[in-house]
């Protein structure tokens, strides 16, 4: 989910009794969501004035925010206590307002007041435009190129240093923040974006971050698009995509995804493409606006029954590519192909162990239907692909195993599946059908319901922090585990990841 708001505020600048000509200090700042923590006014950091009253704040507040012109109070600078707080009255105010903006394209603007000084002390683009050696003396500004939205929230920002962020503005957000040079906001607007990123918009994500040259935020996107491929190309987002970003992903060699989902995407962007062209959507069409993208899709590489019954009837392909492609899976002599014939890298899974050894006895280990459960936390963003399991140790058995993946108490994932052991101490990996993401510094359960032989390995000498490459692992107990299974042994022995 998406966080309603973010909000930044700056710390006590000034110690009581130090100078009033003393050096300020760095502002810090600190990135909080307003359903965790209530934001701390001017009045509370310097409790000798007396406060003012909440309801007159959120009322000064709201005319702000509706651009109310209201006459305001007598003395009214006396009702706030830090110069912060007085600033922030003069936010959407046409008190004292030197020049106004019309934002927005034609037949959706919005005229804005601002006050040059203190635009000037948050931009060095506004800074120029009003007192700079070409400043022009305009009182009427007009800004096509940027939503009112946006623009409101970077006034915020610079008149009441706050940033208040919302799914729906974040982009338009960033954009307003790039262009007018307020680096603080387009860092803000990124680690919103970071933190909210997840298959459904990482396609998206990653087109706006290369727009707005963004490199971390762009990696960012790629891991997820790899790990969790399948559910991003599936997902609307990607159809929304330009057709450079889609050639980038249809290039990528980690894509960890079938290649007829591939196919198949590419064919929904097709057809979304072709709606925005204003073509009709016919399969010629489809094939028209791929271009020569269609050749980055590796069709040779399909398994046989998917391209027969999916890419080969889909119509998108000529005769002679259909027959060509035919050939390459069943001829000994095969024919040269346009597409990409070798098979994608995907992402290669890593194990986080957490047993030193394992061991069986006579009377274990013992299931009927009774859940066996472990917490994990880690410090960086991973994706858990499945879980590695213990088999039988009296000779090669059958398991029916329901494996699960949850956040306070929330499901994240879940799958049923069998697997067979061969009577060995290895592991035997049991997958989800889509990676689950991971969030660093947050702990997660991981459960797992066995059926079959009770006379199984099971974990010894379990270890609280793993460390597996770059990622570290912590583990603890689960209330959830019902049959003995803890940190310092039972079952769930592996984590399967992609990192």
């Amino acid at each position: 989910m998406l966080p309603e708001s973010v909000k930044i505020r700056s710390k006590k600048s000034n110690k009581k009794g130090s100078p009033t000509n003393s050096k300020v200090p760095p502002v810090c700042y600190e990135i909080i969501t307003l359903k965790t923590k209530k934001k701390k006014m001017a009045a509370e950091i310097f409790p000798t004035r007396k406060p003012t009253s909440t309801t007159t704040v959120q009322n000064y507040h709201q005319q702000n925010l509706n651009n109310n012109n209201a006459v305001p109070a007598p003395n009214w600078q006396g009702l706030y206590p830090t110069i912060r707080e007085r600033n922030a009255v003069m936010f959407n105010n046409d008190l004292m307002a030197d020049v106004h903006f019309v934002v927005g394209p034609p037949g959706g603007t919005q005229r804005l007041p601002g006050h040059r000084y203190v635009l000037a002390v948050g931009s060095s683009v506004f800074h120029a435009m009003f007192y700079g050696e070409l400043a022009e003396d305009k009182d009427e500004i007009r800004i096509p190129d940027v939503e009112p939205a946006a623009f409101l929230a970077m006034l915020k920002y610079i008149y009441c240093d706050e940033i208040d962020l919302g799914a729906d503005t974040v982009l338009a957000t960033l954009y307003a923040a790039k262009k007018y040079i307020v680096p603080h906001l387009a860092r803000a607007c990124v680690n919103f974006l970071e933190t909210s990123l997840s298959a459904k918009n990482a396609c998206v994500l990653l087109s706006q971050s290369c727009l707005f040259e963004e490199p971390d935020l762009t990696q960012r996107c790629w891991e997820v698009i790899d790990a969790q491929a399948e559910l991003a190309l599936k997902s609307e987002g990607f159809c929304d995509i330009d057709s450079q970003t889609l050639e980038s992903i249809l290039k990528r060699e980690t894509l960890n995804a079938k290649e007829i989902v591939v196919f198949e995407a590419a064919l929904n962007w097709a057809e979304v493409e072709c709606q925005r062209q204003e073509m009709t959507v016919t399969i010629d069409n489809k094939r028209k606006v791929l271009g020569k993208a269609v050749y980055l899709i590796r069709i040779p590489t399909m398994a046989l029954d998917d391209f027969a019954n999916g890419a080969a009837q889909s119509g998108v392909l000529t005769l002679n590519e259909t027959n060509d492609i035919f050939l390459w899976y069943t001829a000994a002599k095969k024919p040269d192909l346009e597409f990409v014939s070798k098979p994608r890298k995907g992402l290669v899974p890593q194990r986080c162990h957490r047993f030193q050894s394992c061991a069986y006895r006579s009377n274990q280990w013992r299931y009927r239907g009774r859940c066996d459960s472990i917490q994990f936390a880690v410090d960086k963003r991973v994706f858990i692909a499945g879980f590695g399991l213990y088999g039988s140790s009296c000779g090669s058995a059958e398991y029916s195993a329901k494996i699960e993946l949850k956040r306070q108490g929330v499901i994240l994932g879940t799958s049923l599946s069998k697997y067979f052991s061969d009577g060995s101490s290895n592991t035997f990996p049991v997958w989800f059908e889509y990676p689950v993401q991971i969030e660093p510094d947050a702990f997660y359960t991981a459960s797992v319901v066995l059926d079959g032989n009770e006379l199984s390995y099971f974990g010894q000498e379990g270890m609280t922090e793993v460390q597996c490459g770059k990622v570290t692992f912590q583990f603890q107990c689960s209330s959830d585990s019902t049959n003995g299974t803890g940190v310092q042994g039972g079952q769930i022995p592996e984590l399967i990841f992609y990192a």
